[in-house]
């Protein structure tokens, strides 16, 4: 987990005091708000549609208890009570009062934590596979690999003023749970025939008006090459990017107009410029990092539990929650359990004060006090045996938080929309709820299956709509909140581009239109081990669009 040395603490602490004088003198009026905007943003505020709101970084998704009471705290404190985890592996508080804000940093400071690059052309925030570390089908764990990225790329001379904000994700397996051909660069952990390390490097993807994925650029840099490789990427990109037009100025822009293979060219061509100096990554750094990611302790325990499979027979909808939001752990007896933060009729990825106190508790008491936040809005306990899961539902399910509905139709991905951003032009809360109303029975969800529904209230694709198996995002027709729909898209190693299917409909139509899709999928589908995604795959938009619109 990543540890604060002695320059971090005193360059935050002096960040925060910076940051202090500026909002005195922004409150004061001896700056202007258009002044003031670069220098919040680089601290990771922004003005939202009625108040200010702080983006909190949580490097790879990875948080100690210890740090999700001191978020719980701030919360109470100098919010409404709660917190909204995002798509980045961040949290979001949507109403501090400005005046407070430098005191909720130096808070976050005490427990290392920070806001610093949540905002402005610059790298963001390097995300990873929630269950890195965890996970039985990885290579290796990517958060090492993470977390000398992040260390890298931290207030960067060369790389702070990029043309557009760049994200980068890591996944440790070839199953993508990182969506890493949606990121400006992708990076897989792969291993080659003599069990060395490197990564397949993929660049260009990204979603917003002109959704693109990325695309190979090199299928395996070894281990000591890859922060050598990064920044010879970053290096064309800087030089090369469009900055006449902030919505050309993505590196996917970049590499669809120059193509793949010029693209290849001119990074390969400052890469044997810069391999093997500075940026060589020195296998004893490699060894201290990964240090910090050392599993736990685990204990010596049989692989199948006999305490959890009575404690299943005995209660039905423990039953349920182990099918749903468990996942394989690589330590025999252990398990990672998704706590979904997608209640049946509630805000997607929102979590109260009282919740995050009672995660930092459950993870303390049974699960190593590790947590994480999953690009997919909800929490994770990485570590946890399986004697204990059936104490842990009940710890969960105290706090509300034991919705087994992980990678279920309900389990729906949602920008906080037109009720917060000052950039949207619909709504996505209200629809997202309806929708997780409309199918929230047990039952019903067990019939459809996996199935995935993202939405985004403007353009920007906060919410994924692109790569959603159904995807909505919300527009402005003529002053009314109108909503397209797409289907067929997909965020993991067979990664699409949901496809707009027709016209869209407004807000009192679009759950009866979900609804429809969704039961001419059941309709259709060959077996109900048949996904959507595959049925839409194998069957094309045709029946869905006859469904919807009529022959």
């Amino acid at each position: 987990m990543y540890r604060y040395d002695e320059f971090d603490a005193t360059f935050v602490q002096q960040r925060v005091a910076q940051f202090a004088d500026q909002v005195e003198r922004r409150l004061k009026g001896e700056i202007t708000e258009d002044e003031f905007k670069p220098l919040r943003l680089m601290n990771g505020v922004y003005l939202q549609l009625h108040a200010y709101m702080l983006r909190i970084a949580v490097p790879y998704g990875t948080l100690s208890s210890t740090q999700m009471r001191r978020l719980a705290h701030i919360a109470r404190v100098y919010d409404k009570g709660y917190g909204h985890f995002t798509t980045r592996q961040n949290i979001q508080f949507n109403w501090p009062a400005l005046k407070d804000v430098p005191a909720i940093l130096s808070e976050l400071a005490e427990v290392e934590m920070h806001a610093i690059q949540t905002s402005g052309n610059c790298i963001r925030n390097v995300t990873a596979d929630h269950f890195a570390g965890a996970a039985f089908d990885e290579a290796d764990d990517p958060r090492p690999y993470a977390e000398i990225l992040r260390q890298w790329s931290s207030l960067h001379p060369e790389f702070s003023f990029l043309p557009r904000k760049f994200k980068i994700a890591v996944t440790g397996a070839a199953h993508d749970r990182a969506a890493i051909r949606l990121h400006d660069i992708g990076l897989e952990v792969k291993r080659d025939e003599d069990g060395g390390i490197g990564f397949a490097v993929y660049v260009g993807g990204g979603q917003g008006r002109t959704p693109m994925l990325a695309r190979e650029i090199n299928p395996f840099v070894p281990e000591a090459d890859i922060l050598a490789y990064v920044d010879a990427i970053l290096r064309v990109y800087n030089l090369f990017g469009r900055r006449d037009n902030k919505f050309k100025a993505r590196i996917k822009i970049l590499v669809h107009e120059t193509g793949i293979d010029e693209i290849r060219r001119m990074v390969e061509e400052e890469f044997a410029e810069i391999r093997g100096g500075v940026l060589g990554l020195p296998a004893e750094e490699v060894a201290r990092i990964r240090a910090y990611f050392a599993p736990p302790a685990f204990e010596e325990r049989p692989a199948v539990s006999a305490k959890l499979d009575a404690a299943r027979a005995a209660n039905p909808a423990l039953d349920r929650f182990v099918r749903q939001n468990l996942h394989r752990h690589k330590a025999p007896g252990y398990t990672s359990l998704t706590i979904s933060l997608k209640p049946i009729g509630g805000i997607p990825g929102d979590a109260s004060a009282d919740q995050m106190d009672a995660v930092a508790d459950i993870a303390e008491k049974w699960a190593f006090s590790e947590i994480r936040v999953s690009h997919e809005q909800n929490l994770i306990l990485p570590h946890l045996a399986l004697d204990d899961v059936p104490e842990v539902y009940a710890a969960l399910a105290a706090a509300g938080l034991a919705t087994a509905n992980a990678g279920a139709i309900t389990d729906i991905i949602a920008c906080p929309g037109l009720d917060y951003c000052a950039l949207a032009n619909a709504r996505s809360i209200p629809i997202a709820s309806e929708l997780s109303e409309r199918f929230g029975a047990p039952e019903r969800q067990d019939e459809i299956g996996p199935l995935s529904i993202k939405i985004s209230g403007c353009i920007n694709a906060c919410g994924h709509h692109h790569v959603g198996h159904i995807g909505i995002l919300g527009v402005d027709r003529k002053g009314e909140e109108f909503y397209q729909i797409s289907l067929g898209g997909n965020p993991d190693e067979s990664a699409s581009i949901g496809e707009i299917i027709g016209p869209g409909f407004y807000a009192d139509g679009i759950v009866d239109a979900v609804e429809t899709i969704v039961d001419t999928y059941i309709k259709l589908r060959v077996a109900p081990e048949e996904t959507f995604l595959a049925a839409y795959r194998r069957l094309g938009e045709a029946p869905f669009k006859e469904a919807l619109y009529g022959a």
